[in-house]
């Protein structure tokens, strides 16, 4: 079942560490921007899985972080958001899995499950038995005549 949230209200997401980003809702104009990001479309015919997943989850970060707690300087100061400390911070593996599961994953679940019902070469129905039939010369000529 597809949840909706008509609510489309920035929210808070906690990724541990004591780091929390503010973050807009992940729509489809956000998605699209994001596979038109200069950094994506420059990627490497054959990058590999993980080097797109990180340049996309920056470019999506860059377009819906608003926000951050817990992220500071080298003294420890609070600095602000930019797009360059966004992808500084997703550089932190523990803080790019958190930000892939809690923000991302929800919506690239749901791409990948709309071709879940097609059917297995090996599945329960494999063996299955055709049970229609080719129609016969006099039905044919039945439905000409």
């Amino acid at each position: 079942m597809i949840r909706l949230d008509l609510s489309a209200k920035p929210k808070w997401l906690d990724l541990g560490h004591d780091l929390r980003l503010h973050v807009l809702p992940v729509t489809t104009a956000t998605m699209v921007a994001a596979r038109n990001d200069p950094a994506v479309e420059a990627l490497p015919k054959d990058a590999s899985q993980e080097q797109i997943a990180l340049v996309m989850a920056r470019a999506v970060a860059r377009r819906v972080v608003t926000d951050w707690e817990g992220v500071g300087d080298a003294d420890g100061k609070p600095v602000p958001v930019t797009p360059e400390g966004i992808d500084a911070l997703l550089d932190i593996w523990p803080v790019f899995e958190a930000f892939q599961t809690r923000c991302l994953a929800p919506h690239l679940m749901l791409e990948s499950e709309k071709n879940v019902s097609s059917p297995l070469p090996s599945g329960t129905s494999a063996g299955a038995k055709a049970t229609a039939r080719p129609a016969s010369p006099r039905a044919k000529a039945a439905r000409r005549g």
